[in-house]
């Protein structure tokens, strides 16, 4: 067993051929996003050809159609920027709170150890912290971008829609304008909608601040005092981020669809969010491994990191199919019509199967056997479908509810998902070069030492 010096005096090095290969993939998610936008201006409407769109626009009358009248009012508004414009501020907007969520999980991951008392993950946990650096970046772009995309992405942005002289006077959204505009009139800034996406991310970034400073103290004060610290900020911190992580899926997601609600977005938002946060964290911890890293990290601990991915997959699967299966129970229109227009209405109805495929069935045959969680060449090949998996999971959320029978998964799409990733694995190797990779005073250490399952 290594002793505990020799184990805490690891550094990660990132070194120039890892930082530019991450720059060759952020140069090639710019070509491959320049080339869909083009093809999306030439081609109208995206890279569907004319008779699939002669299908989009029959499928979208019948979901239409399902719909409360006040939605058909609603799509009728669901105009303004070009079809190839919407889909730049779609794909913005849907990678940021996809990438936002990760950065917040490895808070999340870190608190869930501190406030639990883990001592096996006394050696990973400084991964999770680096990847913690993308939430204030993350926060600025979530700003910025919905002052940007508002109009077209968000429908209850539209003033028209809380005047009852209107012809476009929505009665549901007008109910609904409280929260998004209090105390203001509805309709005009939507102060309190804004107010709690600054508050939440200046939050989650002080948490996040409180934590790093305790957890890098370890390393040079012997006492348990940080340790603790750490833990009183993470257990407040888990408080929070209960409430806030659901009324920021609401806001940022489930608003977009206006009319329809569910009860469990919240949860399944998180879900997402979770266990694609989890299988970066594998990934991560595999790759450092395998490149002479982390000599902390035993197949047991690379166990457990596969059976946190291997459950919350079934978790997510879970919430997935209560959501769907109480909608479709009840047969009620205005609910129904959200997952008619995902399973059935080109182009999205493919995405609706992949999606089930590659984040339940795919992840349970491969990480049900034991010896499949502790290799690295098995978690090197699952955390990667897991994490497009969720990438597709949410563009079902969010792109349906903007582009309507309009929306593709092509060029444009992909080449925005390469750009973000890129930045973010940047971020986050780079802020985790600049401290340890273990806390050599972390009490836990030396359990962590000892860990066998």
């Amino acid at each position: 067993m290594n002793d505990t010096h020799e184990v805490s005096d690891e550094r990660y090095i990132f070194k120039p051929e890892t930082r530019t290969k991450l720059f060759l993939l952020l140069g090639a998610g710019l070509v491959v996003f320049a080339l869909g936008v083009y093809m999306a201006m030439n081609a109208g409407h995206g890279e569907h050809g004319a008779a699939e769109h002669a299908s989009a626009a029959i499928d979208k009358n019948m979901v239409a159609s399902l719909s409360a009248p006040a939605e058909a009012a609603a799509e009728g508004e669901h105009h303004g920027s070009a079809p190839w414009l919407k889909r730049v501020y779609t794909t913005l907007w849907m990678n940021n709170v996809f990438f936002a969520g990760i950065g917040l999980i490895g808070l999340f991951f870190i608190a869930i150890q501190y406030a639990a008392q883990a001592g096996w993950s006394a050696g990973v946990k400084r991964i999770p912290l680096a990847m913690g650096h993308w939430i204030p970046i993350a926060g600025v772009l979530m700003l910025v971008l919905w002052f940007v995309v508002k109009a077209d992405v968000f429908h209850w942005t539209h003033a028209d829609l809380y005047n009852a002289q209107s012809p476009d006077y929505d009665k549901i959204i007008d109910g609904k304008g409280g929260y998004f505009f209090w105390p203001m009139a509805k309709g005009s800034f939507p102060i309190f909608y804004v107010v709690r996406m600054v508050a939440f991310f200046g939050l989650w970034y002080m948490f996040f601040l409180w934590i790093k400073k305790e957890m890098l103290a370890e390393d040079l004060d012997g006492s348990n005092q940080h340790w603790l610290s750490a833990r009183k900020y993470s257990t407040i911190f888990l408080v929070i981020f209960g409430y806030s992580s659901s009324v920021a899926a609401w806001d940022w997601v489930m608003s977009i669809d206006t009319h329809w609600f569910s009860t469990m977005m919240g949860w399944y938002v998180f879900a997402s969010w979770w266990v694609t946060g989890l299988a970066l964290i594998t990934f991560i911890v595999a790759l450092l491994k395998e490149g002479g890293y982390l000599k902390v990290v035993n197949a047991n601990h690379l166990h457990d990191l596969g059976k946190f991915v291997f459950a919350f997959s079934i978790f997510w699967t879970y919430i997935w199919f209560s959501q769907f299966m109480l909608i479709f129970y009840a047969n009620i229109p205005e609910e129904t019509v959200y997952f008619v227009q995902r399973r059935t209405v080109s182009p999205y109805s493919w995405i609706f199967f992949a999606n089930l495929f590659l984040n339940f069935v795919l992840p349970f045959l491969l990480l049900m056997m034991r010896d499949s969680k502790r290799h690295i060449g098995m978690l090197k090949v699952v955390c990667p479908i897991i994490i497009v998996g969720h990438w597709i999971d949410y563009y079902l959320m969010v792109t349906p509810g903007v582009m309507q029978g309009n929306g593709s998964l092509g060029l444009l799409e992909i080449g925005m998902g390469m750009i973000f990733l890129a930045l973010f694995l940047l971020v986050t190797l780079s802020s985790l070069a600049k401290f340890p990779l273990v806390a050599k005073n972390d009490p836990m250490l030396k359990e962590s030492l000892g860990h066998h399952i």
